[in-house]
């Protein structure tokens, strides 16, 4: 009996032992904390967690071995106690947020999407910045319907509209969407008539509109004017002064388009030059 007893002892002073240093760790790891020494107080917290026997702490602890695991780029260690804390219900938006920018570090955009949409969520407030980093995430990562979903609430929002709206649009251009990226791009402009991304991104797809419409004009000029080399008709027939006036026609709503594109970017060269081409044929 006095041998069992002794062997019990013992046990319970390593079991002690085991949770006094487990509680110095802590504390240590506190301090680090607070001197921004991340790695130290992580692995300290870490190693302390691991042995922690009886010792009590409160689960808001989790949390701050997240923070201090993220901060020392231990991303998966962030993932993992920021999952303790949402399990515990602390801290809970926050612990999702900064799963978020852990996924995110790791480029692993859907999940980084996941976690912001849960941190918005969960939030007690309305944090419109969660909104549009998760829409900054899915573009990212290619998850294109999900950008426009976000960044068309990030618009509703008003928060970093011009951006937003900018970024909205170039992910349905991805989509091969050009009518709504156009539509975007519109609705920008009479937005935000002062920001030079979405006044350029107009002007060029008003280039691009003029130029079309200003080929159609040449096409028609060009097979009059091959009719007349192959003597079916003349430059003084009826017949020729029509489509000559058929491409006229066609070289003036160039130029009405392209001076949009002049509207919106002055130094707009191929604007200008288009314009000055149709205003040749035009002044002839």
């Amino acid at each position: 009996m006095k041998k069992v007893f002794v062997v019990m002892a013992a046990l319970l002073l390593s079991v002690f032992s085991f949770a006094q240093d487990a509680a110095e760790k802590i504390n240590q790891a506190n301090e680090a904390l607070k001197a921004e020494d991340y790695a130290k107080a992580f692995t300290l917290y870490d190693e302390a967690m691991k042995n922690i026997g009886d010792v009590q702490v409160e689960p808001a602890i989790n949390f701050n071995i997240g923070f201090a695991a993220y901060k020392s780029n231990n991303l998966q260690g962030a993932v993992e106690y920021f999952d303790k804390a949402i399990e515990a219900g602390v801290n809970v938006s926050k612990s999702h947020e900064y799963k978020a920018l852990a996924y995110n570090d790791k480029e692993d955009y859907a999940n980084a999407v996941a976690s912001y949409e849960q941190a918005i969520a969960t939030a007690e407030e309305n944090d419109p910045a969660l909104v549009f980093n998760a829409a900054i995430a899915a573009y990212r990562g290619e998850l294109l319907d999900k950008a426009v979903e976000l960044f068309s609430k990030s618009v509703q929002n008003n928060y970093r509209g011009e951006t937003a709206l900018y970024y909205k649009a170039v992910t349905l251009r991805k989509q091969n969407k050009d009518a709504e990226y156009k539509a975007a791009l519109e609705e920008g402009v009479e937005k935000y008539p002062a920001d030079d991304k979405i006044s350029s991104a107009l002007a060029n797809i008003y280039v691009s509109e003029g130029n079309d419409i200003y080929k159609k004009g040449v096409a028609i000029l060009t097979a009059a004017n091959e009719k007349v080399s192959s003597g079916a008709i003349t430059t003084a027939d009826d017949a020729y002064t029509a489509e000559v006036e058929k491409a006229k026609t066609e070289f003036k709503s160039a130029v009405e388009v392209l001076e949009k594109a002049k509207a919106l970017d002055s130094g707009n060269q191929n604007a200008q030059k288009l314009i000055d081409a149709c205003n040749a044929v035009l002044g002839s």
